[in-house]
């Protein structure tokens, strides 16, 4: 199957259409960049009667809109699904509105963001209904299943199961950023890297809700052949992958694998970080060595999905954090990262300060912290040096502990 076909709706199976967006130039998504851009996915389903399952990013409207009409006049629409009123997803719907009567399906706890995003749209008088898991929609030929994804990632959220054709429109699920104008797994090589980065930094924190929905579906007998979500390419070839790839992340599991994220001012913090992760290579174990300003909050959280241990270098500004390290443990504190354990270091001159300070940081977000820290005045010498070395030695025995 090629789906490249510019600026068409794509068929996923008969009278089942992706009308989604593409945004090809979007590099920054609340914080998660996204070099590759990303999609808004909405879709059509069309038996008797028709169904849209979510919509775009308002922006992405009228490209939307362009899709549907493809395939079926946008009037004609008789319900449109709110799987999540986050405005990637529900962005479009003021806009849609105008176009249709069409009442709108949508958990209880999406109702009060519905109204707070749109009051100025009339949306109190929008015809709404909502759903719960385990309730059914019989388009004709086509029925739609509802299920209550609480927390993942927001409390109104839902995924909707297509019970005919199998297909899970699954939300922020499974996502991806990656603008392309195939539609499958299988026409893009392998996507499981970009749903690793998705899931570090979208789901990270609701490993529970996740495995409680897992059991859902099972307890269900939710059988999916695809997988559609909000954002990225949609699972066919690799779905029993994406499925095992998703348990893995949920239960925290991890492999013999070290990571060195630090930043530095002169130097000095950058010699201590290079010779750490170099013992730890040395010692046989998979090290990964992360500068902040070369690399993204977003892909160090990703390269933190699998990492039995991690250490957090930093020069003392002010008698603080160097202001890139803040900023990351700010967002690691948010991801809440599970079964991890640390180790901090740093170099200071007249006075010190950013080791308690970031000690203090991952405790407060949760992670195990092996102290002391390591600390060098000035710029580490032959004597400084090996106690780099034997700290990363530490590190790579506690990724082997795991």
């Amino acid at each position: 199957m090629d789906t490249e076909k510019t600026g068409e709706a794509v068929e996923l199976a008969p009278g089942v259409y992706w009308a989604g967006a593409i945004d090809w130039n979007g590099r920054d998504f609340h914080g998660f960049t996204t070099p590759g851009g990303t999609t808004y996915n909405s879709y059509l389903v069309v038996g008797e009667k028709t169904a849209l399952i979510d919509t775009v990013k308002a922006p992405f409207a009228g490209e939307m809109l362009r899709r549907i009409r493809q395939i079926i006049d946008p009037s004609k629409l008789d319900y449109i699904v709110v799987n999540h009123m986050e405005l990637d997803h529900a962005g479009s719907l003021a806009e849609l509105k105008k176009e249709t009567n069409a009442k709108i399906l949508i958990t209880r706890r999406g109702v009060d963001i519905l109204n707070g995003y749109f009051r100025d749209s009339g949306s109190e008088n929008w015809d709404l209904e909502i759903v719960q898991t385990g309730d059914e929609l019989d388009l004709g030929g086509k029925t739609l299943m509802f299920l209550e994804a609480t927390m993942l990632h927001w409390p109104d959220s839902m995924e909707t199961y297509l019970k005919e054709d199998r297909i899970l429109f699954s939300n922020d699920g499974f996502g991806q950023h990656i603008a392309t104008s195939k539609r499958y797994d299988f026409e893009v090589g392998n996507a499981l890297p970009d749903a690793a980065e998705y899931y570090a930094n979208i789901l990270m924190p609701f490993h529970m809700p996740l495995l409680r929905f897992m059991g859902v579906l099972d307890k269900l007998g939710v059988e999916p052949l695809q997988i559609a979500p909000s954002h990225g390419i949609i699972w066919k070839e690799d779905l029993k992958k994406v499925l095992e790839a998703y348990k893995s992340w949920a239960n925290g599991e991890v492999k013999e694998k070290v990571l060195v994220i630090y930043d530095t001012m002169w130097g000095s913090t950058e010699i201590m970080a290079n010779e750490i992760s170099e013992a730890i290579r040395a010692d046989g174990t998979e090290v990964k060595l992360l500068n902040l300003r070369k690399n993204s909050r977003s892909h160090i959280m990703k390269e933190m999905l699998d990492a039995a241990a991690f250490a957090v270098g930093s020069p003392t500004l002010n008698n603080g954090l160097f202001p890139t390290v803040g900023d990351f443990l700010v967002y690691l504190k948010g991801l809440r990262p599970q079964k991890k354990k640390a180790m901090v270091f740093g170099s200071y001159g007249w006075g010190g300060g950013a080791v308690k300070a970031i000690e203090k940081e991952l405790k407060d977000a949760g992670i195990e912290v092996i102290e002391p820290g390591l600390q060098v005045r000035y710029r580490p010498y032959e004597k400084e040096l090996e106690r780099c070395k034997k700290f990363g030695e530490q590190l790579a025995a506690i990724a082997r502990k795991r």
